[in-house]
């Protein structure tokens, strides 16, 4: 109850901020808006909520605050508006940024008076205030508990550390896998595609292919965080020929080789320290 009786100001009403909007006000929140194109609140509006005037009226006004913008330049400029008001109240911001980013603007909050939450949104504007979304918060966790009602409106809430930048690290480190993932895809595609073979009937043996990463997962992560590396299905030896010959097939490729030459530099340098017989996940490892 005590979430419902808060008023949430939500800065910024794009494709993010707009879903994150209309969530609050479906879960029975008081909603302040702002947009920097005054007309992008009309719909909200229309649906309950309340829209400022400036940045500075619509924090002024709620106990929280939901930053919802492109990047921290933009998170900046309005924070920097809105800096008489935040003292003693929680400042949330939902974007994509690196952890410099997040620790900045941390300690431009807090330096007023405010409390902070970094939050990464790994989901479309149409998932969030389901289960599908994963919502990522990092920064103060007595402000992450005081709210964490109001924020599960917008989707499961997962707080991932104390340090303001932990979200950000978590949410650039997630698409990273979608990004190497993708891309790897799309270099596989494009070889073939070169070399003439048939695209479709490549791509229906790509599934198996991803899964087999995909299941190994909870044996790598205990590889790492050990520090163990048995070869598994492989030696680095035989990890470095098959690496050699991916950087010259993707020689030339217009999304180049995907950092194999990297890689196979690095294994060359294990295998001439004596560790031949370990497998890939001792890349990782720190030292030769």
């Amino acid at each position: 109850m005590q979430a419902r009786r808060m008023t949430v100001a939500v800065i910024g009403t794009g494709a993010i901020g707009g879903a994150v909007a209309r969530r609050l006000l479906a879960t029975g929140h008081r909603v302040t808006v702002w947009n920097r194109t005054p007309g992008r609140t009309a719909d909200l509006v229309a649906a309950g909520a309340a829209a400022a005037g400036s940045v500075a009226d619509a924090v002024r006004g709620a106990t929280v605050a939901l930053l919802c913008l492109t990047d921290y330049h933009a998170v900046r400029a309005c924070l920097t508006d809105a800096a008489t008001v935040l003292r003693g109240r929680t400042v949330v911001v939902l974007c994509t940024g690196t952890p410099d980013d997040a620790r900045d603007t941390a300690r431009y909050v807090t330096g007023l008076g405010g409390r902070y939450l970094d939050a990464g949104v790994q989901a479309t504007p149409d998932l969030l205030g389901t289960d599908a979304a994963t919502i990522l918060y990092s920064g103060d966790p007595d402000a992450f508990e005081l709210h964490r009602d109001t924020l599960a409106a917008v989707g499961p809430p997962r707080f991932v550390g104390t340090a303001p930048d932990a979200a950000a690290t978590w949410d650039l480190a997630l698409f990273g896998v979608w990004y190497d993932a993708q891309l790897g895809v799309l270099r596989a595609l494009d070889v073939v595609r070169r070399a003439g073979i048939d695209v479709a009937g490549f791509a229906a043996t790509v599934g198996p292919q991803v899964g087999h990463v995909v299941a190994a997962v909870p044996g790598t992560v205990t590889e790492v965080v050990e520090r163990t590396y048995p070869a598994g299905p492989a030696t680095l030896a035989e990890h470095l020929t098959v690496l050699r010959h991916l950087a010259g097939q993707r020689s030339g490729s217009p999304l180049g080789d995907g950092g194999v030459s990297t890689v196979a530099a690095r294994v060359e340098a294990l295998v001439a320290a004596g560790r031949s017989r370990e497998g890939l996940t001792a890349t990782v490892h720190d030292g030769p």
